[in-house]
């Protein structure tokens, strides 16, 4: 299954290191993370805003579903979630960390029928939510 994560790439990158997890435990799951953080997709050539923003797009809709860590603020990836959910109405697993201090209204306060948020402490957590979803047949 081709699944989109998207986490902070500019935004807060505290949590970096977990949105790196999330790209590898989807790959060691036997599916395709879609995500620039990829190896498998990394480029050596910078890319515009626009081709940013134009793929991303293109891997959103090719997706079937989103994986999004949302533990720190990020612009981009509200934006992503919002567009999967709203425009594409594709499932979305948003997760989070037990030590994050906030997260914003309009996450905690979704209910979408395709949107889920979990929290997690660890990779050993976030690899069992992840299994766990993608067993569950999301949306």
């Amino acid at each position: 299954m081709i699944i989109y994560c998207a986490g902070a790439i500019k935004g807060d990158k505290k949590y970096q290191k977990y949105y790196k997890q999330i790209i590898q435990i989807v790959d060691s799951l036997g599916h395709t993370a879609l995500s620039e953080l990829n190896r498998n997709f990394s480029t050596p050539i910078l890319l515009t805003d626009k081709q940013i923003f134009s793929r991303d797009i293109k891997w959103l809709k090719n997706s079937k579903l989103v994986i999004a860590e949302i533990s720190g603020p990020s612009l981009g990836v509200g934006f992503e979630i919002a567009y999967a959910l709203y425009y594409l109405k594709k499932p979305v697993l948003a997760l989070y960390h037990a030590s994050a201090n906030s997260l914003s209204a309009m996450i905690t306060g979704c209910d979408s029928d395709l949107f889920s948020i979990k929290k997690y402490s660890d990779a050993e957590s976030l690899n069992k939510i992840i299994a766990d979803y993608l067993k569950s047949g999301p949306g």
